[in-house]
């Protein structure tokens, strides 16, 4: 059977309006599924338009037949179409525009569609509410009425879409944006957490982010919708990003190589940065965020409680947040084991790591301290200094002699204070000392 097309229905549903009422066809894409199915070519239009000026404008139309509460029938070419009265006085805005007709709800029945939902339903459990459809994520039967019957289902269709890497059916998109505020109304703040521990960490930057794009973020951390609002440079190129650009980039890069499963690294990841919302200043043209950190894991703890996460996890995300700039920056000796002492300094890293991936920015800093933490390991009176003895009396011209041992030994202790960090540093160093030992 050929498409059916509903150009003529669009025709009528035009002159309707063009004499002052409305007028729309009944959800066409049941419509569709019907006339493909069946081969019936009837089509339901809805409008305000009395039925004595029905029949004025359409002679064809007949009244008083109420087939189904139809409020008159016109017959044109091979469609039959039925008007029914538009609904004036709703609660629900979504309820202004027809869905269905008594007419559509019986052919619906006749042809087992029903029935084949609630087969699907009840052999997958997990998904109830959802049609089986291998490109897309779809609510089954009309979106609004699908989502009110369950609000915690739009948080479901971002979880299956993050998960399985899909897009949401556009119908079933907008019943989600549309009803965010009620997702956050009608949801207890567990049972949105319930399904958000069930999101993959490699899969949660696309969780978040359909989670902004839905409005529902907004609702329920507005903290870090704001980000999107906040401004930074990404990298020396001068390339400015929003901060909430910049985080769900970390959250994609963070869960790589043996931290793919890590849940509470990645979420800590999310958070990062929020205190940037509460200390950004603009000063000789450029953004600057002084002290982010801790303000961020201040603002996280309070964000936490919130969201009701164990004081544990709580505990362990704001010592993340408050933490992760100290692998960004060069540091001594004593600064990485300092570091290492920290109990959760390999996420502290991997943090640092995906900080650099998603601005796309230099490893100098990282590799450098990469490269001492091996000697954090060896206790201080292991430790080699920058210059050996010949190398020392070779920089200062000195003489063999226990000056030259001296030397050495304030030179390592002056590494390890964080005084002398490289061999350029090293060779000044000695050169200045020489003369007073």
């Amino acid at each position: 059977m050929t498409q059916p097309s509903f150009k003529d229905a669009i025709t009528i549903c035009k002159s309707i309006m063009r004499n002052g009422f409305d007028a729309h066809i009944v959800n066409t894409p049941l419509h569709h599924l019907l006339i493909v199915a069946d081969g019936k070519q009837e089509i339901d239009l809805c409008t305000d338009m009395p039925g004595d000026d029905l029949v004025k404008l359409f002679p064809s139309a007949a009244l008083g037949l109420n087939e189904n509460g139809a409020l008159a029938t016109l017959r044109e070419g091979d469609f039959l179409y039925r008007f029914y009265q538009m609904h004036e006085n709703t609660v629900a805005p979504e309820d202004f525009l027809t869905r269905t007709t008594p007419t559509l709800e019986a052919r619906l029945a006749q042809h087992n569609e029903a029935e084949k939902v609630k087969r699907q339903a009840k052999k997958h459990k997990e998904y109830k509410g959802f049609m089986c459809m291998e490109h897309s994520v779809c609510f089954a039967g009309h979106p609004d009425e699908v989502l009110r019957q369950d609000y915690l289902r739009g948080i479901q269709a971002m979880r299956h879409a993050a998960n399985f890497d899909l897009p949401i059916e556009q119908n079933t998109w907008m019943a989600i944006v549309g009803s965010s505020q009620r997702i956050i109304d009608y949801i207890s703040v567990q049972h949105i957490m319930d399904e958000w521990r069930q999101v993959a960490a490699e899969n949660m930057w696309r969780f978040v982010q359909l989670l902004f794009d839905s409005q529902v973020l907004h609702a329920l951390i507005p903290e870090l919708a704001a980000l999107a609002c906040v401004q930074q440079t990404k990298n020396d190129s001068g390339v400015m990003d929003s901060v909430l650009e910049h985080t769900i980039g970390c959250m994609r890069h963070y869960p790589e190589g043996e931290f793919n499963h890590d849940w509470l690294g990645t979420f800590a990841m999310l958070f990062h940065d929020v205190g940037k919302l509460y200390t950004a200043e603009f000063y000789q043209g450029r953004w600057t965020f002084y002290q982010h950190h801790r303000v961020g894991a201040q603002v996280t703890r309070i964000i936490l409680r919130r969201l009701r996460m164990p004081i544990d996890q709580i505990d362990l995300i704001c010592d993340l947040v408050c933490n992760h700039m100290r692998f960004q920056f060069t540091m001594t000796d004593r600064g990485i084991r300092r570091f290492k002492v920290l109990e959760s300094y390999q996420r502290l890293i991997q943090m640092s790591r995906a900080n650099i991936k998603s601005r796309e920015d230099n490893y100098t800093a990282f590799n450098h301290n990469a490269k001492y933490l091996d000697r954090a390991e060896k206790p201080e009176r292991e430790l080699e200094p920058l210059l050996n003895g010949n190398q020392i009396m070779e920089v200062t011209g000195l003489q063999p002699g226990p000056h030259v041992g001296l030397l050495r030994q304030n030179l390592l202790k002056a590494q390890i204070a964080g005084e002398v960090n490289s061999l350029e540093e090293a060779t000044a160093f000695v050169k200045l000392h020489a003369q007073s030992v």
